[in-house]
């Protein structure tokens, strides 16, 4: 067996056939406001909405959104059964759930996962160049929770979406070098 991957305590060595087309396919996270959140999504991270489905009677909303190239949009179906079953089969989406009525409650918020009790922490987005990355959300107005300058893990960003959740900013060209400063 080709030992490429990395090892931890815990991994099996082998996976069961049965796994091997599965796809992970989307991270839920619960949204106050969906036209607050659709436009940070939009707008700011440049993800596109590629399925939207409301439940009436259960009284809330499923968004779907994923980042997606101009190219890659051309290829989403218009077809209703089709797009569902192109929702369901991409990798990595997110899922923001909108419970109606949740946007005019004052007092709702949610939980980031970062203070006790600590548990979801973060999603995560590669861009070409994290400082023209983070000028743009400075522009934009975008809180930040860690510039690339701060803290012991230089070179990386911390954002937080209009609810509060965590998004890590990265480069993927520049993470070897800052990692090995670490390891």
């Amino acid at each position: 067996m080709s030992r490429h991957f990395d090892q931890a305590e815990g991994l099996s060595e082998q996976h069961d056939p049965e796994t091997h087309q599965y796809v992970f396919n989307q991270t839920m996270m619960r949204i106050k406001d969906p036209k607050r959140s659709l436009q940070f999504y939009s707008d700011v991270m440049g993800m596109t909405l590629v399925k939207r489905l409301d439940f009436p009677e259960m009284k809330f909303s499923l968004y779907f959104m994923a980042a997606l190239s101009p190219e890659q949009r051309e290829q989403w179906s218009k077809d209703h059964d089709e797009r569902i079953k192109q929702t369901f089969s991409r990798p990595a989406m997110l899922e923001l759930t909108h419970n109606w009525g949740d946007e005019d409650n004052e007092a709702l918020s949610f939980h980031s996962g970062n203070s006790e009790p600590k548990g979801f922490g973060h999603i995560g987005f590669a861009v070409p160049d994290i400082d023209t990355a983070c000028e743009r959300f400075e522009k934009l107005g975008v809180a930040f929770q860690k510039r690339p300058a701060d803290g012991n893990m230089k070179g990386i960003a911390f954002i937080k979406d209009p609810d509060g959740y965590w998004i890590e900013i990265f480069t993927p060209e520049r993470l070897p070098e800052l990692l090995s400063e670490h390891l």
